[in-house]
């Protein structure tokens, strides 16, 4: 890889804001167990004080675990193969 084009993590700022700031229920979520694709709204939901899992709802797999403290929010996402968003679901 071209050295010179090497960056560090703060270069995806502007990037990642974009995408970060979307309607996500739209957005569509593929599970990396089964390979189904389902919008993040009709995922199956377990939430709790300790956190929320959102899980395929073919296999039940969890894809997307969020975890809110006081001052931080801790987003997993490997159980999701990919997660598709569309600019036009962009929040207004």
């Amino acid at each position: 890889m071209d050295a010179s084009r090497r960056l560090d993590g703060n270069a995806a700022a502007g990037l990642l804001r974009e995408i970060f700031c979307w309607e996500m229920t739209s957005a569509a979520v593929t599970c990396g167990n089964c390979g189904a694709t389902n919008a993040v709204g009709a995922l199956i939901i377990y939430a709790s004080p300790m956190g929320t899992v959102l899980r395929c709802p073919a296999c039940e797999q969890p894809l997307v675990r969020v975890v809110r403290t006081s001052n931080d929010y801790w987003l997993d996402i490997s159980g999701a193969r990919c997660i598709q968003v569309t600019p036009d679901t962009a929040a207004t």
